[in-house]
C-alpha cells in the first residue's frame, strides 16, 4: 500500500453507474490499534474469531457500495441480516457520517444473496459492525469526495471553498446545490480510483451518539415487513406434520385422500422432514396437520434422554492430567439442552417452477442457502434468487436456512408457491438447541500465586453446518472429521483468558450426533464463563480474598479492570445484604471487547416458592448493573439494548431456561412452557453502563453480555444459598406442567385466554 495511505486515507472507487455510485478498495484494512503488544499466553489476542471473519471478508469489501440517489437518498444494500440487533441503524449512522447527510436520508436495505461475496455476507460471531465499518465509511467518503467535486464544476467555486453539510453543498457566496441535483452530474462512465481521508474521531458527529432505531415507528405500529408479511402472488400458508421424535421420518400416511378433502386444503405432500399441508389459512393447515394419521420410522435420537446423554458426555471428557502437589481448585458443571427458538417462527415463502425458484426468509448464511436450495432444487445457482427479510430474532437460529430448504423442497413438490411456517411446538422440539455440555475445571495454586488453569469442556456435537457463510466451508464442517476441526477452530479463537493464570489449557471435545444444535448466541462462552466465574469465587474464598477484589488483581490490563471497577462502584459491591440474598460479580471478554456484570439475587424461601401460574418461580434477581467496553461504540443506545437482551439471556441461561429430553424428543411444545426470563424474573433494577470510547475502530457486542450475565447470576446464587451450583439452569430438575402430546405434534390452540386475563 501507498505510504500516503495512513490511519484514515484509503483507496475506493467510483463505479460507473448512471447515478453515483462508490465503493471500498480491496486491500488490506487498517491494524485495529496502534504500538506493538507484548506477547501473551492468549491465543486471541494475536487471532481470534473475529479478526478470521473479518480478513476473509476484506477481499470482496470492494463489491458492496453506496449509491446517491436523484432525490438525495444514499442507499446501501446490506450484506448482512438484520434480526433486531440494530445494524441498519449502525450502517445508516457510518454513511450519515462521512457524506454529511441527515440520518433519515440514509436507506439501509438487506442485499440479496450475493455468491460473489464468498465470506462477506455471514452474519455472526458479533462481526457486522467491526468487518464493515471500514469498508463503508470509505465507500461513502469517496461519494462526498466526488460530490464535493461535481458542486465544485457547478457552483463554480473551488473544493476548498466548499461545505457539505444535511445534504446541501453550499459555497462560500451562499450558493447551494442539494446532493440529489448532483447524483447524475457525479456519476462515472468508467471504474476509477480515488485516495480519500475518513472524518477523524473528534469531528465525529454521528457516529458514538445515541440515536433511535431508524426501523422504531415501523416496528411499533406494525408496518415493518417480516417473511410472513411478504404478499407473493399465490403464495399461500403451508405447515408441515412433524415425527414424535427428533429427526423421525414418515413410514406411511393412512388418511391422505381425507385430509386433501378438509375445508381450504389445497395440497398434502410427503416431503423429506414430514407430511406438509397447503391451505387457505394457517388454521385450516393446524386442523389438516392434526387430522393426519401418520406411521413414524425412528428419529436419530431415539430412546435417549438427559441422563444418558449426560453419561455419553462424561465418558468423553478428556483427561485434565494428574492432580498437582500444590493445592487445588476443582468443579464439574452441566449445562442442560436449551432452545434456539427465536420469538418469530422458522419460516420461509419458496416459488419453485421448472426453471427458476425465488425465495424469501430472514437468512444469516444466504449464500449457502442459496447454494444448498439450487443442489436440492437441480436448478443452476443463476436461476435461483434467494432475498433477505428482516427477521424478528434469530440469536444464532438463522444461521440455519431449514425452513427455506423445506419451502423450497414442498413448493417443487406441488409446483405452487407456499408460504410456509413451523409451529413453536416445531420449533421447541424439531429445532434448534444449544448443545447440552460438561465443563470439568481445576485451578493449582500456592499463596498468593495461582500457577495453572485447566478446562475440558464436553458438548453435544455443534452443528457449524453453515461453515463461513458458503458452500465449500459448510461441506468441509459436516465430514466425518470436519466438525470437531470446524468446532475446535470455533473454540480456541473465541475463548479468552483474561486472568494471569500461569500456565494452562482450554480443551474441547464433542459427541453425542443426533440432535439439531447449532451456534446459539455466544456459544461456548456462557457455559465456558459460568464454569470458569464460579471457580474463580471459589478460588477466591481459598485464598481469603474478596471476589471482586481477587478479580481485580489478576485481570490482566487496565481496561478490563476499569469495566469491573465500574459496576463495583455503580453496583456498591459488598453492601450489606439479608440473609438469603447476595450480590455476584463476572468478568467477560471477546472480540476486542471486555464486560462486567453485578448482579443481586433473592434465594430467600418467600421469593422462591411464590405462586406463578404454569412456572417454577426460583430465586429472582432483583438487581443488574453491567459495564461493557467495546472500543468505538458507533451508538451507544443500540449497545445498550443489545446488552439488555443479552443480561435477559443470562438470567435465563443460570435459572429457568432449558428444554427436557425423554425418550428421543424434547418435552417442552411452546413457549407456555419453555421458561425464558420473564416478567416476574427480570431484575427492578437494571443499569447498563457503556464505558468511554478506548480505540478507533469497533468491538464485537452483539454476544458480548450473555456469559458475564450468567455467570454473575450463577456466582451470586452461590453466595446466597453457600452452595456453588454445579447445574444449569438451577431450576432443570423441577417439571413444572404436563407435557403435551408429540401425536399430533401440534398441541390444540388453548380456549381459556379470558380465564387469565387480569
Amino acid at each position: 500500500m501507498d505510504e500516503a495511505i495512513g490511519r484514515r486515507r484509503f483507496l475506493g472507487y467510483v463505479l460507473a453507474a448512471p447515478t453515483l455510485v462508490a465503493a471500498a478498495e480491496l486491500g488490506p484494512a487498517p491494524a485495529a490499534g496502534a504500538g506493538a503488544r507484548l506477547p501473551s499466553p492468549d491465543l486471541t489476542e494475536l487471532l481470534d474469531l473475529n479478526d478470521m471473519m473479518t480478513a476473509a471478508a476484506l477481499p470482496t469489501s470492494g463489491l458492496i457500495s453506496v449509491e446517491v440517489n436523484q432525490d438525495g437518498t444514499v442507499s446501501f444494500a446490506l450484506p448482512r441480516a438484520e434480526v433486531g440487533q440494530g445494524i441498519t441503524t449502525s450502517t445508516a449512522m457510518l454513511i450519515a457520517e462521512e457524506m454529511a447527510v441527515p440520518l433519515a436520508r440514509v436507506r439501509v436495505t438487506l442485499a440479496d444473496a450475493r455468491p460473489e461475496l464468498l465470506f462477506n455476507q455471514l452474519t455472526g460471531a458479533s462481526n457486522t459492525t467491526i468487518a464493515t465499518y471500514t469498508p463503508i465509511r470509505v465507500a461513502a467518503a469517496v461519494a462526498r469526495r466526488r460530490l464535493l467535486a461535481a458542486a465544485a464544476a457547478e457552483l463554480g467555486s473551488p473544493v476548498t471553498d466548499l461545505t457539505l453539510k444535511a445534504g446541501v453543498i453550499t459555497d462560500r457566496s451562499g450558493g447551494s446545490i442539494d446532493i440529489g441535483a448532483l447524483a447524475g452530474k457525479a456519476a462515472s462512465t468508467r471504474n476509477q480510483q480515488v485516495l480519500v481521508e475518513l472524518t477523524p474521531r473528534e469531528n465525529f458527529t454521528v457516529i458514538g451518539r445515541p440515536h433511535n432505531r431508524i426501523d422504531a415507528l415501523d416496528t411499533v405500529t406494525g408496518r415493518k415487513k417480516f417473511a410472513m408479511d411478504l404478499d407473493v402472488a399465490d403464495a399461500k400458508p403451508t405447515m408441515v406434520c412433524r415425527p414424535p421424535t427428533i429427526n423421525g421420518r414418515v413410514g406411511s400416511v393412512a388418511n391422505l385422500a381425507e385430509v386433501r378433502a378438509m375445508p381450504g386444503v389445497t395440497d398434502v405432500v410427503v416431503i423429506s422432514t414430514g407430511v406438509a399441508v397447503r391451505a387457505g389459512t394457517f388454521g385450516q393447515c393446524i386442523d389438516a396437520v392434526r387430522a393426519l394419521r401418520v406411521s413414524w420410522k425412528p428419529g436419530t435420537a431415539e430412546g435417549r434422554t438427559d441422563e444418558t446423554v449426560l453419561q455419553e458426555l462424561k465418558a468423553a471428557e478428556l483427561p485434565i492430567g494428574l492432580r498437582p502437589p500444590t493445592p487445588t481448585v476443582e468443579g464439574r458443571f452441566t449445562f442442560y439442552f436449551r432452545s434456539n427458538s427465536a420469538l418469530e417462527p422458522n419460516c420461509a415463502i419458496a416459488d419453485v417452477r421448472a426453471d427458476r425458484a425465488e425465495i424469501w426468509s430472514a437468512l444469516k448464511s444466504p449464500i449457502v442457502a442459496k447454494q444448498a436450495i439450487a443442489a436440492k432444487l437441480g436448478l443452476p445457482l443463476g436461476r435461483v434468487t434467494v432475498h433477505v427479510t428482516e427477521g424478528g430474532g434469530s440469536f444464532g437460529r438463522k444461521l440455519f436456512f431449514d425452513a427455506a430448504l423445506e419451502a423450497a423442497e414442498v413448493s417443487q413438490r406441488i409446483g405452487k408457491p407456499v408460504k410456509l411456517m413451523w409451529h413453536r411446538a416445531d420449533d421447541s422440539r424439531q429445532g434448534r438447541t444449544h448443545p447440552m455440555a460438561t465443563s470439568r475445571v481445576r485451578v493449582s495454586y500456592v499463596g498468593d500465586t495461582v500457577l495453572g488453569y485447566e478446562q475440558r469442556h464436553t458438548s453435544v456435537s455443534t452443528d457449524l453446518g453453515h461453515g463461513l457463510g458458503e458452500i465449500i466451508t459448510a461441506m468441509a464442517a459436516r465430514l466425518p472429521v470436519g466438525d470437531i476441526g470446524f468446532s475446535q477452530t470455533f473454540f480456541h479463537l473465541s475463548q479468552a483468558m483474561p486472568y494471569r493464570f500461569g500456565a494452562g489449557s482450554r480443551l474441547l471435545n464433542e459427541t453425542g450426533k443426533g440432535f439439531n444444535t447449532g451456534s446459539m448466541r455466544n456459544v461456548y462462552s456462557p457455559d465456558v464463563t459460568c464454569a470458569r466465574e464460579l471457580i474463580v469465587d471459589q478460588l477466591a474464598t481459598r485464598m481469603g480474598k474478596d471476589p471482586y477484589r481477587f478479580r481485580h488483581d489478576f485481570l490482566r490490563d487496565a481496561r478490563s479492570r476499569a469495566v469491573l471497577e465500574k459496576v463495583a462502584e455503580a453496583g456498591d459491591w459488598g453492601r450489606p445484604m439479608p440473609a438469603g440474598t447476595a450480590q455476584g460479580i463476572a468478568f467477560h471478554s471477546e472480540y476486542k471487547a471486555v464486560s462486567a456484570a453485578l448482579v443481586e439475587i433473592d434465594c430467600r424461601p418467600g421469593t422462591v416458592n411464590r405462586p406463578i401460574r404454569d412456572g417454577v418461580t426460583g430465586p429472582r434477581v432483583t438487581k443488574a448493573v453491567f459495564a461493557v467496553d467495546v472500543g468505538l461504540a458507533v451508538n451507544p443506545r443500540g449497545l445498550q439494548a443489545q446488552m439488555m437482551g443479552c443480561i435477559m439471556d443470562g438470567i435465563a441461561l443460570a435459572l429457568t431456561s432449558s428444554l427436557h429430553l425423554r425418550d428421543g424428543y424434547f418435552l417442552e411444545a411452546s413457549w407456555d412452557n419453555y421458561f425464558y426470563t420473564r416478567q416476574w424474573n427480570t431484575p427492578p433494577e437494571l443499569q447498563i453502563i457503556v464505558m468511554p470510547s478506548t480505540s478507533e475502530q469497533p468491538g464485537g457486542a452483539g454476544e458480548l453480555g450473555v456469559a458475564a450475565s450468567m455467570a454473575a447470576v450463577a456466582c451470586a446464587y452461590g453466595r446466597a444459598t453457600g452452595t456453588m451450583p454445579t447445574s444449569f439452569p438451577i431450576n432443570h430438575g423441577t417439571l413444572s406442567f404436563t407435557p403435551k402430546p408429540t401425536v399430533p405434534p401440534v398441541p390444540p390452540s388453548p380456549t381459556d385466554g379470558l380465564d387469565h386475563a387480569r
